[in-house]
């Protein structure tokens, strides 16, 4: 598969390579005529990298999270299968009607 490279790392193909808050704060525009002002372009800059920067912080959490979450169901799941009777041992007769 093909690679694309941001910031020194690269991210596997089908996987949209993350923009660093780095990246928004540092990245420069080319000067044209009536150009923006760059005051309220570094303004917008660094709102976005805080917030993209959040996100980032958002994700990470979330997904330990997840991973925290998915082992305490395996962790249920093998207790809950230790803790069963298997089939051949029970009555025919020993349901709940």
């Amino acid at each position: 598969m093909a690679q694309v490279y941001r910031g020194g790392r690269t991210y596997p193909a089908g996987y949209a390579a993350r923009l660093t808050p780095y990246e928004v704060r540092t990245r420069e525009f080319a000067a044209h005529r009536r150009g923006v002002d760059p005051v309220e372009v570094r303004e917008f800059q660094a709102r976005v990298a805080d917030e993209l920067g959040m996100l980032n912080e958002t994700v990470r959490l979330l997904s330990r999270e997840n991973d925290r979450l998915g082992r305490a169901l395996r962790d249920w799941q093998t207790m809950h299968a230790q803790e069963c009777r298997p089939p051949h041992e029970q009555h025919p007769n020993s349901g709940h009607w």
